[in-house]
């Protein structure tokens, strides 16, 4: 066994078409498995896939739909053959005081980091089933942890991502499926650009709680997102994995 090894497995990663999903699908391509991302972006995602190469592709698809999420499922099998690994990344946020919420943001963000995440599953199933099993890595977030004033609603998708790791988990072991989840830490993406904007000092206040001294870029959850995939994570399930240079570890 080659226990990193991806050749010949096929992975579909959401919101894979920039930031951490982008990092993720490049390691993933990079240890030979064909890569499908998804987003709702097409001129984004059609440059990243021909970034990975010519076993990347791109579709359209709102997670927040359950026909996008069976499309893209579909998808995946009707051109690779297969469905392997499903990375669940994408996710958005709305910035704001609890109490300023509309009932509609609270529902755009839910919907789409957490219950897109679990219709994905859904979908995915019965393939990683013919497959004889396979890997489902959810993207959490250190939010799923940590309490802060201004992004409620996305901490509670991420908490919520997390608990359904571990339900997922327990029910689909006997399926041969591993289903675990990583918690990024602070991550320079185009989602926590707005944080640095909303928030005076956040920069410089990370950097100087984090031990590795920096933010992450994309690229360092590459490495977990393949090991999570791979043969070498078989008997490892229902984690969820902080990736945040030390930060959560600082007193």
């Amino acid at each position: 066994m080659r226990p990193f090894d991806l050749t010949g497995r096929v992975a579909i990663v959401t919101g894979g078409n920039g930031g951490i999903g982008l990092g993720i699908a490049g390691g993933l391509a990079e240890a030979g498995a064909a890569v499908l991302l998804a987003g709702r972006n097409r001129a984004k995602g059609e440059a990243a896939a021909r970034h990975l190469g010519d076993r990347a592709a791109f579709t359209v698809a709102d997670v927040a739909r359950k026909a996008d999420c069976e499309r893209l499922v579909a998808e995946a099998v009707e051109k690779f053959g297969r469905l392997d690994i499903l990375v669940n990344n994408a996710g958005t946020s709305v910035r704001k005081s609890p109490q300023d919420y509309t009932e509609e943001e609270w529902h755009r963000v839910l919907d789409t980091n957490l219950t897109g995440a679990f219709l994905l599953c859904q979908a995915a199933h019965p393939h990683l089933l013919r497959a004889g099993g396979g890997k489902i890595i959810n993207i959490a977030s250190m939010n799923a942890v940590f309490g802060a004033p201004h992004n409620v609603p996305y901490a509670a998708s991420k908490g919520g991502i997390a608990a359904m790791t571990r339900g997922l988990a327990t029910a689909w072991a006997a399926d041969n499926i591993q289903v675990n989840a990583i918690l990024p830490g602070w991550i320079e993406t185009e989602m926590t650009a707005g944080a640095k904007a909303h928030v005076a000092g956040l920069e410089q206040a990370v950097v100087a709680r984090t031990p590795a001294g920096r933010w992450g870029q994309p690229r360092d959850l590459a490495g977990l997102a393949v090991f999570l995939a791979a043969p070498a994570s078989d008997f490892i399930t229902g984690t969820s994995i902080p990736a945040d240079g030390g930060y959560s570890i600082r007193a």
